[in-house]
């Protein structure tokens, strides 16, 4: 019945008209440069600005919905033969009052007085590239796929802030405000064949004291910076042919040493190259690919009898990445790129090389591949060649039709016939734009691995409404018994889940200094193909925004598990087979981030398993202005089961970091385990030249007493280059 319902309002939606309601964006003319921008932040005295027509009347989507800007903004878009500039005045009458709160590459923008802009360089309303920076000239850029998504917002899309180019920006604080220059080279983006085009564009502005967010192009409350669809346009931009051919060779030496094991040396080369074959299309190359910089993993608690979700960290999948996404984010991913290079409880695999060419064919048909091979390694993994390939076609508002094909070819050592040690994934995506707020998007998806026969198969159904007042949701979602993405990530398998959710939005005016409240509700259940009611959330919560930023969250779940075989929860105590239904109590408050002091607590008190629990994870952090910060998080358990099964499962974790230059940072991450008694430390010296490149000093080490016989030490020195060989 759920799937006839489903599948009747998916037609109906068809038969409607699709195109979103006109609107009125505004418009600019970009300004072509006579001279260079000095890049020293001042644009007020900068002769080469002189002539050009400034970006005004900025609104706010936050305090005051619509309401103008409480100060002024003035904005300049030019270009030279080769770069995009970009030149704002941030305006401030008390710029005393001015907040920083990071300095570091890709910090934070939130929290900050801040900038940024977005550009949609195919005009096609669904993908772009983020600029920003904040008074002090950090560099953060990230790229957007499939028009975003913000929370609670709709839309399927993401924000991939682990994208990194080659640009540059200088600020500078005055007694009128701050001022910004941003310098883009073409050679950094990707655009369409035209000499002379016409991009979407936003611009955003944090006023931090204000709690203020104003918008050059308005958005409703539900939208983010991200929702390209109702971005304005910048016209007049002449775009150089693409020439663009970048290596980046990289060399490393380590040494490890402790842990009851030999001392070992390592010396390592490897290189990356980029490589434009249009102006819209990237060819990716990497050799020996080593990703010894990259940040550990966090440790995580998990109390429950289903995988959990480690995000990728490392640079060269993560660029792009949301090109190759299809599936559930972190529950049903048809492509994980953790699964190369990385086995079974998270030990290495090296890995030769590969490459990867992305971006679009024409403006509206986005393609990926992907060809990686990964090294073998005895009683652990076979040598193994991965194959991802996708493309997609995008239509008007926000609509969306894909493919993709996943192979994973081992070379037979650890089952010992190549012919069946591999693995393929076969899906279609799509997405339909309804309307300006609402959309339907799903994908059918089939696995086929040798010795798994039938029931081999996966498909969801969505359907999403958001506007200022409200957002509601409806998900179906069937996973067969046998369905098998070995390149994917499955966080459980024979299921059928349907989850729905609806939010309301109201703002007071003048009653207890509240800005927003939120509430809401979540329901979520699933049943195997035996109609087992294996486990059920309803989630019933309203938050509560201060104008002042601080917020609470007072919320009840209803929890229901249906365990079909005994589990041990964690070592020696056992949750046997039977249903459970229990209940909690949550409670979250967090104070304003941007203050040098603040914290967020969250409190559960109930049921777990048909026994008690008390979770108490409370999060402090502090700041010495923008240069040194520091988190300390503690995730505590406390939990009965009944007599001889009471235990607690206690994970800290305490992050440092300090930057002397927006380039140059130190930074700490101290993660204790008490039910295993590890601790285990990695510091990070970075001092980055251009993106991710440039010289990385990391010390790593574990002290693991029920598996190590003395700590685990690692030093790793790497430096990396990046050459433009058509400068």
């Amino acid at each position: 019945m759920i799937v006839r319902g489903i599948k009747f309002v998916l037609l109906s939606a068809f038969a409607v008209a699709v195109a979103a309601e006109p609107v009125n964006r505004p418009g600019a003319a970009a300004f072509r440069l006579i001279e260079t921008p000095e890049m020293d932040g001042e644009v007020m005295a900068d002769q080469a600005w002189q002539g050009a027509s400034a970006m005004r009347n900025f609104s706010q989507v936050k305090p005051v919905e619509g309401a103008p800007a409480s100060e002024k903004t003035e904005v300049f878009i030019g270009y030279s033969k080769d770069t995009l500039y970009i030149g704002a005045i941030c305006y401030d009458d008390y710029p005393e009052g001015i907040i920083v709160t990071d300095s570091r590459r890709d910090g934070d923008l939130d929290d900050t007085d801040s900038f940024q802009v977005i550009l949609d360089s195919f005009r096609d309303q669904q993908n772009g590239f983020v600029f920003g920076t904040n008074p002090v000239g950090i560099e953060y850029d990230g790229q957007v796929t499939r028009g975003g998504s913000g929370s609670f917002g709709a839309g399927g899309g993401a924000f991939n802030l682990n994208w990194d180019t080659s640009w540059e920006v200088r600020t500078k604080i005055s007694d009128i405000g701050w001022s910004l220059e941003m310098a883009i080279p073409f050679k950094s983006l990707r655009y369409g064949a035209e000499d002379v085009q016409t991009w979407g564009v936003n611009i955003q502005r944090n006023i931090r004291r204000n709690n203020e967010v104003v918008y050059w192009a308005p958005l409703g409350r539900q939208y983010n910076l991200h929702r390209i669809s109702d971005a304005g346009t910048i016209e007049g931009i002449r775009v150089p042919a693409q020439r663009n051919l970048k290596l980046t060779p990289y060399g490393l030496a380590s040494r490890e040493t402790g842990g009851g094991l030999a001392s070992d040396s390592d010396y390592e080369i490897g290189f990356d190259v980029k490589y434009s074959v249009t102006p819209s299309l990237t060819l990716d190359v990497t050799y020996n690919t080593d990703f010894a910089q990259v940040e550990v993993d966090e440790l995580q608690v998990n109390l429950d009898r289903f995988s959990i979700f480690l995000p990728e960290q490392r640079p060269f999948f993560l660029e792009n990445a949301d090109q190759f996404s299809v599936g559930v984010s972190q529950s049903v991913e048809l492509f994980f790129s953790r699964r190369i290079g990385i086995g079974a409880g998270g030990i290495p695999i090296p890995i030769d090389g590969g490459v990867r060419l992305s971006g679009k064919v024409g403006d509206k048909t986005n393609v990926g591949f992907l060809q990686m091979r990964s090294q073998k390694v005895a009683g652990v993994a076979p040598e193994n060649d991965y194959t991802v390939a996708r493309v997609s076609q995008e239509f008007e508002n926000r609509s969306s039709l894909g493919a993709i094909f996943i192979n994973r070819q081992g070379d037979g050592s650890i089952i010992g016939e190549k012919d069946d040690d591999y693995n393929r994934t076969y899906a279609l995506d799509g997405s339909l734009g309804i309307g300006k707020n609402g959309a339907i998007s799903g994908f059918l998806a089939k696995t086929r691995t040798p010795g798994l026969d039938g029931r081999d198969h996966a498909f969801r159904i969505s359907g999403e409404h958001s506007s200022e007042k409200w957002v509601s949701r409806i998900n179906f979602t069937k996973v067969g018994a046998n369905f098998n993405p070995e390149v994917g990530f499955l966080s459980r398998r024979d299921y059928r889940k349907l989850d729905m959710f609806a939010l309301r939005r109201y703002r007071p005016k003048d009653w207890m200094g509240l800005h927003e409240i939120r509430p809401h509700i979540f329901y979520s259940t699933y049943r195997n193909s035996d109609d087992f009611h294996v486990s059920s959330f309803l989630h019933i919560d309203n938050h509560w925004e201060w104008e002042s930023s601080f917020e609470m969250h007072t919320g009840m779940n209803f929890i229901h598990e249906g365990v079909l075989e005994p589990f041990e929860i964690v070592d020696g105590v056992e949750v046997p087979a039977g249903n459970y239904d229990d209940h909690e109590v949550v409670l979250i408050m967090i104070t304003d981030q941007s203050a040098p002091l603040s914290a967020e607590i969250e409190t559960r008190v109930g049921g777990i398993f048909g026994g008690d629990r008390v979770a108490f994870e409370p999060t402090l952090k502090y700041r010495i202005g923008e240069t040194f910060s520091s988190e300390l998080s503690w995730n505590h358990n406390d939990i009965d089961l009944g007599p001889g099964k009471d235990f607690t499962v206690d994970v800290a974790r305490l992050r440092l970091s300090y930057s002397f230059t927006p380039k140059i940072s130190l930074q700490a991450l101290v993660q204790y385990d008490r039910r295993d008694d590890l601790l285990a430390t990695n510091l990070r010296f970075a001092w980055l030249v251009s993106a991710n490149t440039g010289f990385y000093l990391v010390y790593n080490e574990v002290d693991d007493s029920n598996l190590l016989a003395s700590p685990r030490r690692e030093f790793i020195l790497k430096y990396s280059y990046m050459f433009d060989l058509l400068r």
